[in-house]
């Protein structure tokens, strides 16, 4: 997704992590021991409670669990706008990544949202026009976030990115947040494939533009692609195959793991 929508302001994170707490300190445990308990960061478990972050269903689920709090997380959940601070054209594809199997991404014009930083994410949503308020960024930055709980979920999803070199060489929000994505970025090539696709490239199969791939638990393919405010889920199965060859095609043409890495470390010795 790339800059977001405007959408309405809610306490119902601030609640949700109010409760949290609560629950949490009932059952005489740190942030951090809670944070081993549901097999999420400490960051994570920390953000939820501050209300920052929105938590995903299968937060949830764990810390209803966790906590045994006679189903009063779920009820507050209910009131949680987890779609709020995603565009409206892009909720039913953040709904589906939530239960997907696999998720494959290529991105010509942002680093993907599931590999962003707070400050790039940021820098990304200030560009675009019109500009939020700094509630509407906040609630935007904090979906975003909530989202990225995928890369840590239980039982793993199997992950793929490909990112245009050029999305790095623009240095988006500056020096500083470009070293930060950088060294964020080297972390991630280390769990999963992320893979670069350099600048000159005369072969090229992605030039229709960015786009998703998921695989259901069903073992179902679906497709999304995405242009100025608008979105579009791909269920047809010859489009979707489509998607896929070209997506398989543009792997073959990009820099392996350990080669987009090893750019990824020129590139951060460079700034």
């Amino acid at each position: 997704m790339a800059s977001g929508s405007a959408l309405d302001s809610s306490g119902s994170m601030k609640a949700f992590g109010a409760a949290l707490k609560v629950f949490r300190e009932r059952a005489l445990l740190t942030q951090e021991q809670l944070a081993e308990r549901l097999n999420y960061s400490h960051a994570s478990v920390a953000s939820v409670e501050q209300g920052r972050r929105m938590p995903t269903a299968h937060f949830i689920e764990r810390a209803e669990e966790a906590l045994e709090s006679f189903g009063v997380l779920r009820a507050v959940a209910r009131h949680v706008g987890r779609q709020r601070g995603l565009a409206v054209w892009f909720r039913e594809w953040a709904q589906l990544e939530e239960t997907a199997v696999s998720l494959c991404t290529y991105e010509c014009r942002v680093v993907p949202g599931l590999l962003q930083t707070e400050a790039y994410t940021r820098a990304v949503m200030l560009n675009v026009p019109r500009p939020p308020t700094e509630e509407q960024l906040q609630e935007r930055i904090a979906a975003r976030l909530a989202r990225q709980d995928l890369l840590t979920r239980r039982p793993p999803v199997a992950f793929s990115f490909i990112i245009e070199e050029l999305v790095l060489l623009r240095h988006t929000g500056g020096e500083e947040v470009t070293r930060e994505l950088l060294d964020h970025l080297l972390v991630r090539t280390e769990l999963w494939n992320v893979e670069l696709m350099p600048l000159r490239q005369p072969y090229h199969a992605g030039t229709d533009g960015p786009m998703q791939l998921l695989e259901t638990p069903e073992r179902q393919w679906l497709g999304y692609s995405e242009g100025q405010k608008t979105g579009q889920l791909v269920s047809d199965r010859e489009a979707v195959s489509v998607m896929q060859m070209r997506y398989a095609k543009m792997r073959s043409q990009a820099l392996s793991p350990a080669d987009s890495a090893e750019l990824l470390q020129r590139m951060r010795g460079a700034l």
